[in-house]
């Protein structure tokens, strides 16, 4: 059965780079009907926050990338990588290493200065026929892993093919500090292995560390998984993506309006395709996801297609639940949402003029709030002109049938009464209601609105 994990470190917010490897290895194990672990990885104790804990498990949540199970932390693992450690030394596939510091770092500086790649030369492993000193007294070793000194290391890599390291070019790995705790890519290499991970999907960044864990999962006799390194992702200029380029933070999308189909559907295209397909859902996506279309080269963010793909999914979305996001935002920002016009109603209205729900939640509000018009808009639209109408609009909006097409029918006898055409009335009629020379249909939008308040809206502009 296939198996994969994301094991993202709690020392900040899940970023965009690791929500596309987490969807990435969530779809794969979806698609072949296999099974998707969560895997904390604290063991940088220093760094580790359980803010940042929640945040990524909140956004895991948000983009409902569902785990089969977990998550399971790194730090409540350690009873068992110590055993694994002492089995190592036990068969021999690993050792105490006592050099110090700063032996270590003369051993460096003498390397750098004979033109060689630093690395540690093997001081204290154990060979046939060879004497090592007595341990120095007092002095706490670090565990060092024995790795092979000749032959390569290397693997088919689903995304960037063949690699391959000589082993001569891999120094003994420490798997475990003086004190005891385990590191980085040992505590990986129990991990997958006990937990029985079939295809490991990551970030390049760590072709690097496959090499030293394929060494260790064989020393172990454990089974090497199949890896694929996904690609980095590139700002719009090209660069890496950084803060610079705004929101890395998964959950900085939601707070800025995006929905979490959009954002999937996004980062799915962002390195991976299926044919010419732009728009897909989520279902598609496990139908359709393999890792031999993940491109090996980086991907370029695009928040103009992002803000795209976002309008099409709000133009797709339940009114009652895009209603309940705004809502949210209402909440956060003290507006209070009255029995009428219906919140639902407003955002069917106007759901298809905005690109996030931000901007939706800014069109709905000017319908629950104490409006007034900036100056400069009702000195451009409100014009004397138009007075005339509007005040005759306004005695009409008494009696006028409460519905789009009666209020439509009443603009148009208002305006050839006066001889006007339709934007000379309509535009200061939506200025005046909701503070926006752009709406929808402006019939539309005054029958969303009680009549008291279009009345006392349009008496108060009339002065």
């Amino acid at each position: 059965m296939v198996r994969t994990r994301f094991a993202p470190s709690p020392t900040g917010f899940l970023h965009i780079g690791g929500a596309r490897t987490a969807l990435f290895s969530w779809a794969y194990a979806r698609r072949h009907g296999g099974q998707f672990i969560l895997r904390i990885e604290d063991t940088d104790v220093a760094r580790s926050t359980q803010e940042a804990v929640d945040g990524i498990l909140q956004a895991m949540d948000w983009l409902e990338l569902g785990y089969d199970e977990g998550p399971f932390y790194q730090m409540q693992r350690m009873d068992r990588y110590k055993a694994v450690v002492a089995q190592m030394l036990e068969a021999g596939t690993a050792y105490r290493c006592y050099a110090s510091p700063e032996e270590l770092d003369a051993m460096r500086e003498a390397q750098r200065e004979r033109g060689e790649k630093p690395k540690y030369d093997g001081r204290w492993r154990p060979e046939p026929g060879k004497t090592l000193p007595e341990p120095p007294a007092g002095v706490a070793p670090v565990i060092r892993f024995r790795g092979p000194t000749d032959g390569i290391v290397g693997w088919d890599d689903k995304v960037k093919g063949r690699i391959e390291f000589a082993n001569a070019e891999l120094d003994d790995l420490i798997i475990a500090r003086p004190d005891g705790t385990p590191t980085y890519n040992f505590c990986v290499v129990v991990d997958d292995w006990d937990m029985g991970i079939t295809h490991v999907i990551r970030g390049d960044d760590h072709v690097n560390n496959t090499p030293r864990q394929i060494n260790i999962l064989k020393a172990l006799g454990a089974p090497v998984p199949t890896y694929a390194h996904v690609s980095m992702i590139l700002g719009d200029d090209g660069q890496k993506l950084s803060k610079r380029h705004g929101a890395v933070n998964v959950m900085e999308y939601e707070q800025n309006g995006y929905l979490p189909e959009a954002i999937v559907n996004y980062l799915a295209r962002l390195g991976w395709s299926h044919g010419d397909d732009e728009i897909f859902s989520r279902a598609q996506l496990v139908e359709w996801f393999d890792l031999d279309h993940i491109t090996p080269s980086a991907a370029q963010f695009n928040t103009e297609k992002l803000n795209w793909l976002n309008a099409h999914y709000l133009k797709q979305a339940d009114n009652a639940r895009l209603a309940a996001l705004v809502q949210k935002r209402f909440d956060e920002r003290g507006v209070t949402v009255t029995g009428s016009p219906s919140l639902a109603a407003i955002v069917d209205l106007y759901k298809e003029r905005v690109g996030n729900v931000n901007e939706l939640a800014d069109a709905a509000e000017v319908f629950y709030i104490d409006l007034h018009p900036r100056a400069e808009i009702l000195a451009q639209h409100l014009t004397e002109e138009a007075k005339p109408a509007l005040a005759d609009f306004t005695e009409g909006v008494k009696s006028v049938a409460w519905e789009a097409p009666a209020i439509g029918a009443l603009i148009k006898e208002t305006v050839g009464k006066h001889g006007l055409k339709i934007p000379k009335l309509a535009m200061p009629l939506r200025v005046l209601l909701t503070g926006q020379a752009q709406t929808p249909s402006v019939d539309a939008v005054v029958a969303l609105f009680p009549r008291e308040t279009v009345l006392a809206r349009l008496q108060r502009g009339l002065g």
